[in-house]
């Protein structure tokens, strides 16, 4: 599979869209072009664009494709409950968008039967199995976030003075909890007497804890407070709570899914952001919707994007992982070579 550029997600990116006079049941659609026949449909998870960082991800990666390839993208994000997530990816579909890419998980449960009503669209979805949905025309891309997370967990332990570090998950879903997995392998590796802590904002099925600040500053103070220097976050838009306890307690954070050391306008959270485990859907969608225009898409099949493909990794901005950035990447090279094995549950 081709390998998509790096993209650097800043707090300051402008990717300029066309509006166009399309209205979903939910929110505004909007369009860019730049030529080309080709048309990609893109169906966002709750928040739509402008979350710097998941659904931004995403877009950049429709983006880069389309400077390569030239064509159109047309935005579709759900209503405020999510209700209409199969009538987004139906429009898109009814009006001649191929590919059509769903972004996130939560579009699982209805993506399968959408994609069999058009079997000549080409669907892809962020997160989800094709084994666990099933359509000849479907593509999951998959990460192997515990991978990432492992090397966080390297971080972190090479990092902390007090041996006490600690995990926020947002909603305690199998996605999230390869997150822990993994951040408690790579710490332990390192150190394996270590203490982490790990406190879930909402249980499955709430997904409140993915964008609740206040939650989230609320758990990681308890960790401070119990003597963790390092806080990493798997939650979404809760993970600006994380930040801020991290700088209200003089103490270090580790972000998520994109660059948030590039993401966050305030200063002193940027200060406190030692790394970020970067989640690289940019690349991800990039490069499937480059396998399609080369025709070379194979649905009904999974595409995992792991440290092998660069579609996890860690962040270096800032410069606070370059002092052992050798022996992180002394572990990089032990998983891709199968020499570790990183678990995907506690």
């Amino acid at each position: 599979m081709t390998k998509a550029a790096a993209l650097l997600l800043a707090g300051s990116l402008a990717l300029a869209a066309c509006a166009s006079d399309q209205k979903s049941s939910g929110s505004a659609s909007g369009a860019s072009s730049s030529g080309g026949d080709l048309k990609i449909g893109l169906a966002y998870d709750t928040g739509g664009r402008g979350d710097r960082s998941f659904n931004d991800s995403a877009f950049a990666g429709v983006e880069a494709a389309i400077k390569n390839n030239g064509g159109e993208v047309s935005e579709l994000s759900p209503n405020s409950d999510a209700s209409n997530r199969a009538d987004l990816l139906t429009q898109l579909a009814d009006q001649g968008y191929n590919p059509v890419i769903a972004v996130g998980f939560a579009y699982g449960q209805i993506i399968g039967d959408v994609a069999k009503q058009y079997p000549d669209t080409k669907f892809a979805i962020i997160d989800s199995s094709v084994a666990e949905i099933g359509a000849g025309n479907l593509t999951g891309l998959l990460f192997a976030e515990e991978q990432g997370s492992f090397l966080a967990g390297v971080a972190a332990a090479l990092k902390t003075t007090t041996d006490h570090i600690g995990f926020v998950g947002g909603v305690e879903t199998p996605l999230i909890q390869k997150f822990e997995a993994g951040y408690f392998a790579g710490a332990k590796a390192v150190k394996p007497d270590i203490q982490i802590e790990s406190q879930y904002l909402t249980p499955a099925g709430d997904f409140t804890g993915f964008n609740d600040p206040a939650k989230g500053q609320i758990a990681a103070q308890g960790m401070y407070d119990k003597g963790a220097d390092i806080v990493y976050h798997a939650s979404g838009g809760s993970g600006l709570g994380v930040f801020q306890a991290a700088a209200a307690s003089n103490k270090r954070a580790i972000g998520v899914d994109s660059d948030q050391y590039n993401t966050v306008d305030d200063q002193t959270l940027k200060a406190v952001i030692m790394t970020s485990m970067l989640k690289r859907v940019d690349n991800a969608v990039e490069a499937y919707i480059g396998d399609f225009v080369d025709g070379t898409v194979a649905g009904g099949k999974d595409v995992i994007n792991d440290l092998s493909t660069d579609g996890v990794g860690l962040a270096k901005s800032g410069g606070f992982i370059d002092d052992i950035q050798g022996k992180i990447d002394d572990y990089r090279k032990k998983i891709i070579a199968g020499e570790i094995k990183v678990p995907t549950t506690r």
